[in-house]
């Protein structure tokens, strides 16, 4: 696979770092950014080129992965559309972009694809969420292989990206935002903040580790751990006193509501 990625930004560098981890069947890997000198030294891999120009990316690609500000997708596109061959897999991390607005730019007999990953695909943990038009459900597979060497991935109608992007994209702050709120309940217990985040972070990588593994529903794993007048069910019902899970719901509906907002503008 020769794969551009159109933007090395946050993301477009995630999935960089991602790619070059697992360096699986990857012939080479060209990242283009306007100021290129923060990601110059990706090219001592030895298959990164690095460049500000995006139609020697493409030229030299099959798979297209666009990871730009929403502002310039569009005339990104526009200066590139001429350049599409039958052959290039158009992938497009765009929030709030649709397929049909990239189809109005370069036409609808392109292999598109729309993904929503999160920064988690740097360390090959994303949850990547995928749809495609009916000319990419071709190559749905295969951009599906690629993002489930980076983690999982999960296909998706068109209409449920915005909601994926909360929940996957938007979701990685949450979840950061309820370790830190642990950790520092660990620091009040005792524990200094370096261990107090070691036992926060692997506590929650455990907890989702088990129900990956168990396929149970999080209730039934919290009945293990609960006991009659136990201090687990005294903790969870004092969170929930205090509003834990509807915060947490309330928190993702108010940022989904916003990006609607934004695709609106």
């Amino acid at each position: 696979m020769k794969i551009a990625i159109i933007g090395a930004g946050n993301l477009g560098l995630s999935i960089a770092k991602g790619l070059l981890n697992t360096n699986d069947g990857i012939a080479s890997i060209y990242l283009t950014k306007r100021d290129i000198s923060p990601i110059k030294a990706l090219e001592s891999y030895g298959n990164v080129t690095v460049s500000m120009d995006n139609k020697e990316a493409l030229k030299n690609s099959d798979i297209l992965i666009f990871a730009v500000q929403p502002v310039h997708f569009e005339n990104i596109l526009k200066q590139l559309k001429d350049y599409l061959a039958d052959n290039h897999i158009i992938i497009s991390t765009i929030t709030g972009f649709s397929i049909e607005r990239i189809e109005k730019v370069i036409g609808k007999n392109n292999n598109i694809i729309r993904s929503m990953p999160n920064t988690a695909i740097s360390v090959g943990q994303s949850m990547t969420c995928i749809c495609a038009n009916e000319k990419g459900q071709e190559k749905i597979e295969l951009a599906r292989t690629i993002f489930n060497k980076m983690g999982h991935s999960m296909i998706i109608p068109e209409n449920q990206m915005q909601a994926a992007t909360v929940i996957c994209a938007s979701g990685i702050a949450f979840w950061m935002r309820l370790i830190r709120a642990t950790t520092q309940g660990a620091i009040q217990l005792g524990f200094d903040a370096k261990e107090a985040q070691e036992l926060a972070m692997h506590t929650c990588n455990g907890a989702a580790q088990l129900l990956i593994a168990s396929g149970n529903h999080p209730e039934e794993e919290i009945d293990r751990v609960t006991t009659p007048r136990g201090c687990t069910i005294q903790g969870l019902n004092e969170m929930e006193h205090q509003g834990l899970s509807s915060s947490l719901i309330q928190g993702i509906v108010a940022s989904y509501e916003k990006i609607n907002q934004i695709k609106k503008e």
